[in-house]
């Protein structure tokens, strides 16, 4: 089975997320997104997912890893972060985070319904 699981925690601290395959994958909601086991197909729906399960735990600062390479995979996520409106901020990683192979982002809250 190609079935990838990047998360051995208990259930209640991952979030699952349809691969591109159609394997389901567990991946920990901490703040911090990992591409490396993702193919760059998974990215476009994975990213957004994930910010949608961080937000919901209250979790607003996550870095995303990307890895270095060429810089591709780098621009496609931040192309994908610059078009989500509950992205307040994305910037450069500084060394201790993974300097260019690394882009953080900072979420908006999310709304609350009856305030406004």
């Amino acid at each position: 089975m190609n079935e990838r699981r990047t998360d051995r925690r208990t259930p209640s601290d991952a979030a699952p997320l349809q691969a591109e395959d159609e394997a389901l994958i567990e991946i920990p909601i901490d703040g911090v997104l990992d591409l490396h086991t993702f193919r760059p197909g998974e990215v476009k729906e994975l990213v957004p997912d994930y910010i949608t399960a961080c937000i919901e735990r209250g979790i607003l600062a996550l870095r995303i890893i990307h890895g270095k390479g060429r810089g591709i995979l780098r621009a496609h996520v931040r192309a994908i972060l610059a078009r989500d409106p509950r992205v307040a901020e994305i910037r450069n990683a500084d060394e201790r985070a993974g300097s260019f192979g690394a882009t953080l982002v900072t979420l908006l809250p999310a709304e609350r319904k009856g305030e406004g």
